[in-house]
């Protein structure tokens, strides 16, 4: 019982401070989304817009798909700061590649279009299940 509570105490704080940087690289990725969209996601799905909400759910899981990979593959939280703004510049690239892929995808979205949505949510989590293979190396 004693090595099971020692290593609780070790490596809690460790687990808490990883967690804690991954979250925070989450919040910026989102964050950083939200500038580069030329749609305002918070407002259009306030208003009850399915397809921004569409939109908005699956980047916030592509997002998280390879920064998961990220912290369950490294060892030092330095690796994945790194190693995440890494995954975070892939992710907002593939929704920028995507965005020019999709012709009027700001008019789509704006008019409640899901099918427009659910296309940039599959570009996005593709591009996700692939970086996070790729940082899981």
């Amino acid at each position: 019982m004693d090595t099971i509570v020692e290593t609780l105490t070790t490596g809690l704080p460790v687990l808490l401070l990883q967690f804690a940087v991954t979250l925070a690289l989450h919040g910026l990725g989102v964050a950083l989304y939200m500038l580069l969209t030329p749609f305002h996601e918070f407002r259009l799905v306030r208003a009850g817009n399915v397809a921004a909400g569409i939109a908005l759910a699956g980047t916030l899981v592509a997002i998280a798909i390879p920064l998961a990979a990220t912290l369950a593959s490294s060892l030092v939280t330095l690796d994945i700061l790194l190693w995440g703004l890494v995954a975070l510049a892939l992710q907002l690239l593939a929704f920028i590649v995507a965005s020019r892929l999709i012709p009027g995808l700001r008019g789509m979205i704006e008019a409640d279009n899901p099918a427009a949505a659910c296309v940039l949510v599959g570009v996005q989590l593709a591009v996700a299940l692939l970086n996070a293979g790729a940082m899981a190396g």
